[in-house]
């Protein structure tokens, strides 16, 4: 008898933090404390952003998008994260686990085609300044975002599918902080050959190839930078793009490593560290990063800031 199917299944039980209980209400605190980062941080730069119209621009309406999609996948695990430290049952509905996993493989890709469109802006803005204005037009730039969703959806929706057709043979318990495709893989008693093929093969095309272009586009744009005469203006361009590099290497490095590569190789113990980089720590790091580096978003900070005491004195 092969045992219980995935139709029998009714729920999974999270392990996570489980064999750290002296340290639930630590972590809790941790996590608690850094998800409000998360929301406050991004939501300061999507409310700047929307308020002063120098900033309406390619670079921040991408900016936008991104802080809007850290808010959206650090939400569908941190939460509930949190509530399994404090909680004695650490369980996730099957529907629950299928939602989960598809909005965060959904918002992980579209953040990966999204950081690719965010070096091409850059690219244009410095490789070819006379001609920015033409070629990201808001049709290009829109039309980049819409692909980038689009992208992100389709990502989605083939590896959830390829995922739970997979039969799961009584054994419930994901060793894992969230439902993700590594640790289902390993607890599935089914063949995966086609879900590994699939996460190496679209991989390619939503981790390795954005990846790879980031790469190039800042091959051509250090070297545009390192031919501008003034010492100021080096100075300017390199910190409009060294903040954006910073995300891309976190990024890249830890969810690249999580997906693009085989099975066998998955350690789900040291995999877990690299989930809580990417899933967690990264979010929390974009709005420090990209504010603290970027001369435009402090200055409208402080405008908004004045606005917002001036309309306030008023009443």
């Amino acid at each position: 008898m092969e045992g219980k199917n995935q139709t029998d299944l009714s729920e999974f039980m999270i392990l996570g933090f489980s064999n750290l209980n002296e340290l639930q209400l630590l972590l809790f605190t941790i996590f608690f404390l850094t998800y409000v980062c998360t929301l406050g941080g991004n939501i300061l730069i999507i409310l700047v952003t929307l308020a002063d119209s120098h900033l309406h621009t390619p670079m921040y309406y991408f900016l936008g998008n991104l802080a809007f999609l850290d808010i959206c996948y650090t939400t569908t695990n941190v939460p509930q994260m949190m509530v399994h430290l404090l909680s004695k049952k650490k369980n996730i509905s099957y529907g629950g686990c299928v939602v989960q996993l598809f909005a965060f493989i959904f918002f992980v890709g579209v953040e990966s085609l999204l950081l690719a469109a965010m070096a091409y802006d850059r690219y244009i803005a410095i490789c070819k300044p006379l001609r920015y204005s033409i070629i990201m037009n808001k049709i290009l730039y829109n039309q980049l975002a819409a692909a980038c969703w689009t992208g992100g959806f389709l990502n989605s929706v083939v590896h959830t599918v390829l995922t739970f057709r997979l039969p799961f043979c009584g054994n419930n318990q994901i060793n894992y902080f969230f439902c993700d495709i590594p640790p289902l893989l390993v607890l599935s008693c089914g063949d995966t050959s086609v879900n590994e093929l699939a996460l190496l093969s679209i991989g390619v095309f939503i981790g390795w190839t954005p990846f790879l272009c980031i790469i190039l586009s800042y091959l051509y744009i250090i070297s545009t930078i390192l031919k501008i005469r003034s010492s100021e203006g080096r100075k300017k361009a390199f910190s409009t793009c060294a903040s954006h590099l910073i995300i891309v290497l976190l990024y890249y490095g830890s969810s690249i490593f999580t997906y693009v590569r085989p099975i066998s190789s998955y350690s789900l113990e040291k995999d877990r560290l690299f989930s809580i980089l990417y899933s967690v720590v990264t979010p929390m790091l974009n709005p420090i990063i990209y504010t603290l580096r970027n001369k435009d978003i402090k200055e409208a900070m402080k405008a908004v800031g004045k606005k917002w005491k001036t309309s306030s004195s008023s009443f």
